[in-house]
């Protein structure tokens, strides 16, 4: 079964289905704070895709591009996506929705960085994702997982 990653609208019902993600914090709280002074619309540039299972969201991520001038993972540097908040609730893992949204992801192109979590490290390397070389000044205690596109290798510093 072929699961449709959506973008996500900011609106009450979607931040309401938020709070069933266990990662649910600081990043939607400032989203409700700017509902309720009614700054966002419906349709404004929301960084998390979501799945739908009937009318109830079950899986999310956060995406944000990050530009090529502040690259310190690909060579050549280059714009990268930084992949946060992947979460399926806990009665639809395993059904092929995080993986639905890491190829999703993965369509644009670009690098990815992201940073396991406990438990998860399997399900990265399985979608082809390999620690980056650590560097304290940069990680700063992450441990972040990186996915090459063609033709992209690792920084070396």
């Amino acid at each position: 079964m072929e699961h449709k990653v959506e973008k996500l609208k900011i609106n009450y019902k979607t931040l309401e289905e938020f709070k069933k993600f266990k990662e649910y914090g600081h990043q939607e709280l400032s989203m409700i704070e700017d509902l309720e002074a009614n700054i966002i619309e419906n349709d404004s540039n929301s960084p998390f895709y979501g799945i739908y299972f009937g009318d109830k969201l079950v899986a999310r991520m956060s995406l944000y591009t990050i530009q090529s001038k502040f690259d310190r993972y690909f060579a050549p540097p280059q714009d990268y996506l930084e992949l946060w908040k992947l979460e399926v609730l806990p009665d639809y893992q395993r059904k092929g929705y995080g993986k639905a949204l890491v190829e999703f992801a993965k369509s644009f192109g670009l690098p990815i960085k992201t940073n396991s979590r406990i438990r998860s490290f399997d399900f990265w390397t399985a979608l082809g994702f390999t620690p980056a070389t650590y560097e304290v000044e940069r990680d700063k205690g992450e441990n972040p997982l990186v996915w090459y596109p063609a033709g992209v290798t690792e920084q070396v510093h």
